[in-house]
């Protein structure tokens, strides 16, 4: 894996923005690990909520709605 010092900034904030998608989906109920798994299997689909400018509260809606 790069260092941290190796990200650049866009993928440093998209990881940032998939951590607080992640809050989101255990709050609502799913477990860290579902979370993050869930996160892992549709990094594309969470990928294009990210660049299409959902917040993360509204991804995880999303997610959960699918």
């Amino acid at each position: 894996m790069a260092k941290k010092e190796d990200i650049d900034p866009e993928t440093l904030e998209l990881i940032q923005w998939c951590t607080e998608v992640e809050g989101f989906l255990v709050a609502a109920g799913a477990s860290l690990k579902e979370a993050q798994d869930h996160i892992d299997e549709q990094a594309e689909w969470f990928t294009d909520q990210f660049y299409d400018g959902l917040t993360p509260e509204e991804a995880a809606k999303a997610a959960l709605n699918d």
